[in-house]
């Protein structure tokens, strides 16, 4: 179903609803089909569940800070296809400053450009926190919506800078948008895929249920695998969970069921199964709800449409779609994951975000802002930095002025970049500058620019933020004719540093998936899940295959699964153990690998000993500072604690192993851990212990390498390593030239006497 035919939908319950609650002037119109709202007031008594947005999660992470005579801020917002907005409202929390003349100046909020309110400025009121509740008219509501703040300051009534300090407002975090919804009924239609499952208007944590019959083998879990890291990969960064139920469906809500004819689920009449087979069907309890049915005659097919469904799940119409000419795509190259920077080849920075950001306008410009996932184990050492080929265009300055562009690596400043003007020389015919004019009128400049590769992690955000200094000496209104724009055709290269990283490292886990990232259909991963999973078991399962989906964008096509008894089998690839204390037994058979011992009442964390302290010396394995070493740490045996372990799997030299230990009670606090980008930094190490919401992180065991150097850098890297090995290399390098040279005057001796 298309949107348009969504918003029909709604627009007739709205009228059937807005009828109801005998608002007459409300009903000439359905949801978002007016410019201008009529004077009509909202009802007294909201219908529909009430949901309260922060500004965090509709994407405004950063302070609010209104500047000059009309800042402005846009917050935007979205609803989902299946849900109708029946009223919302607007709670603002805001200041201004005390040299605001009352009578010049407001606050204006608008909805989708159209005014609905403005909030004066009180004297008496200035400089203190304020709260506004703010009605909007649901008609205003579409699919996409924005917000707009914008300050009218004004500090005098004569000569006046439009960039003065006085000349300000701020829009508190604690702000809340709050939408009261009712469910609204979509057709049951595979060309609306990923919805009504998994909407990407909503910004919260998708959560998507997963049935099952009573009987879950390893094959079917490998589908439902697949199909979680799909929509993980689709969640991004809101994260996604997956409840899951055996035997028997949810009471109400959209799910997702794997079946084969052995099936059974109470209430729910499978059709016949032909071959693998995707359909949407209505909810047998409530027809408002689909469920999506992934389905086999064996496991394989069963597989099979899982497949053609993270990949091809725009190709389908209808209610349901038979499978069986599907091909798989051919398996990944190691480090080609869709949402890693390419290291064969230099990436335009138009390939990392849309062509619309990068240009921007005016004296108070946004910041262009883009992402740059990388591998996490580029082996930056002694390198000057990561090349970026920057290029730019701007509107010419009058006069050479402070004018410039300013980068920064989230929030760590890294160049400015002075932005010339048009004819600094005089107005001369012959101005070298003057030819550089493009036909637009702006200016292109190049610079190539080294990112310092201490600044940049796994996940890092590249931020550029045009400074167009305004001209002074003048009380004319400043008008906003200067633009920037980054080219996408600006590249940013990594192809040159080869992949070498010291394991176990927990944060490369937690941020990019990493070492199972490194192909990114999992083809060398395995998950190890103990021999009698629990549904917690499955749900962390679930959930971590959706967080390696949105770290890599690439649903988990090569995925094993497996169980404990049998873990012999997966020695040449890296292993995700999952499980409790009690219900993994190879927490147990690899005891001496992992940093946790059992005791009778807790667990207790391994300490670290001089004799190992004594080896990293000699060896040159050094320890990260900035964790805690020889720290003492218990873990409760009812499960309230979750842990975090990575080591070598001692299957296999440079294969690792991470352990997620958790069970009912503290896998929520350990997913929301992985999904929360305050807690995630501090999963680090080797070892995390996750404790509500508290993340601790620390050292323990062997350090290994994986991956490779070139012969020459690895032997300055292991010599730098170690002092001892390092005097040791220069004396056996003085034996071997006093040796050489012995052997050499011998032979000279002897030529001599013949």
């Amino acid at each position: 179903m298309t949107s348009a035919r969504h918003r029909q939908q709604a627009g007739a319950i709205a009228l059937a609803l807005l009828a109801w609650a005998g608002g007459p002037a409300a009903q000439a119109q359905g949801k978002g089909a007016a410019a201008t709202p009529p004077a009509a007031a909202q009802p007294a008594q909201p219908t529909g569940t009430a949901r309260d947005l922060t500004l965090t999660q509709l994407g405004i992470d950063y302070a609010i800070n209104l500047r000059g005579t009309s800042g402005t801020v846009g917050i935007p917002f979205s609803v989902r296809a299946d849900e109708l907005v029946t009223s919302a409202s607007l709670k603002l929390n805001y200041a201004y400053s005390p040299a605001l003349i009352p009578e010049l100046s407001h606050l204006k909020v608008s909805v989708n450009d159209v005014l609905v309110t403005t909030l004066p400025v009180v004297r008496g009121e200035a400089g203190k926190p304020q709260s506004a509740e703010i009605p909007i008219d649901r008609r205003l509501i579409t699919d996409f919506n924005r917000i707009n703040i914008e300050l009218v300051g004004h500090y005098t009534r004569e000569c006046e800078d439009p960039t003065h300090s006085s000349l300000w407002a701020t829009v508190d975090a604690s702000s809340t948008l709050r939408l009261n919804l009712i469910p609204l009924k979509v057709a049951a239609d595979l060309a609306t895929l990923p919805q009504p499952f998994f909407d990407r208007r909503d910004v919260r944590r998708a959560s998507v249920p997963f049935v099952f019959g009573n009987a879950v083998g390893t094959p079917t879990l490998e589908a439902a695998g697949i199909v979680s890291s799909w929509f993980g990969a689709l969640a991004g960064y809101r994260g996604a969970v997956f409840p899951v139920s055996n035997g028997e469906l949810p009471p109400a809500g959209h799910a997702v069921v794997l079946a084969t004819p052995e099936t059974a689920i109470a209430g729910l009449a499978l059709p016949a199964i032909q071959g693998p087979t995707l359909a949407v069907v209505d909810h047998p309890r409530d027809a408002t709800y689909k469920l999506l049915l992934v389905m086999g005659r064996n496991p394989a097919e069963l597989r099979t449409a899982a497949a053609a469904l993270a990949v091809n799940s725009r190709a389908f119409t209808g209610t349901t779609a038979s499978l069986g000419n599907f091909q798989e795509p051919p398996p990944r190259r190691p480090y080609d994951a869709p949402r890693w920077l390419a290291d064969d080849r230099p990436v335009k920075l138009g390939e990392l975000a849309p062509a619309s950001d990068f240009s921007v306008a005016g004296y108070t410009p946004d910041v262009v802002k883009v992402n740059l996932q990388l591998p996490p184990d580029l082996f930056t050492w002694r390198s000057r930095g990561i090349p970026l080929d920057l290029r730019f265009n701007y509107t010419p300055r009058v006069r050479a002025d402070q004018s410039t562009l300013n980068l920064s690596l989230d929030n760590s400043f890294i160049a400015s970049l002075p932005l010339r003007a048009a004819n600094p020389a005089g107005d001369h015919w012959w101005n070298p500058l003057a030819l550089k004019l493009l036909p637009d009128g702006t200016i292109s400049q190049s610079k190539d620019i080294l990112l310092p590769p201490l600044l940049l992690s796994s996940r890092s955000q590249l931020r550029m933020h045009y400074y167009f200094e305004p001209p002074a000496g003048d009380c004319k209104p400043l008008v906003n004719n200067v633009r920037g724009n980054i080219d996408p055709a600006s590249t940013i290269d990594v192809s040159r540093f080869p992949h070498y990283i010291a394991m176990p490292e927990l944060a490369a886990y937690a941020n990019s998936g990493f070492p199972f990232s490194r192909l990114a259909d999992l083809a060398e991963t395995v998950v190890v899940l103990p021999d009698q999973p629990e549904t917690s078991d499955t749900e962390t399962y679930l959930a971590l295959l959706g967080h390696l989906g949105n770290a890599t964008g690439y649903p988990a096509l090569r995925l094993t699964a497996g169980r404990a008894a049998n873990v012999s089998q997966f020695a040449q690839k890296d292993l995700l153990v999952i499980g409790s204390l009690q219900s993994q037994p190879l927490f147990t058979q690899w005891a001496d690998r992992m940093p946790l011992r059992r005791s009778t009442d807790a667990s207790e964390f391994k300490l670290g000993s001089w004799i190992e302290d004594t080896l990293n010396l000699i060896t040159g394995t050094r320890q990260r500072e900035d964790l805690p070493a020889t720290t003492q740490m218990t873990v409760a045996q009812d499960g309230s604690d979750a842990v975090l372990a990575g080591f070598e799997s001692p299957l296999q030299k440079e294969r690792s192993v991470v352990a997620v230990v958790a069970g009912a009670a503290s896998q929520p606090a350990l997913l929301n851990a992985l999904m929360s980008p305050s807690l995630v930094r501090n999963i680090q190490g080797s070892t995390a212990f996750v404790r509500g919401n508290q993340v601790s992180s620390l050292l323990a065991g062997g350090t290994y390498y994986v991956g490779r150097l070139p012969p020459v850098m690895w032997l300055q890297w292991n010599l730098s390593r170690s002092p001892l090995l390092l005097a040791a290399a220069v004396v056996a390098l003085a034996f071997i030239g006093a040796a050489a040279a012995y052997l050499s005057l011998q032979l000279r001796a002897r030529r001599r006497l013949r």
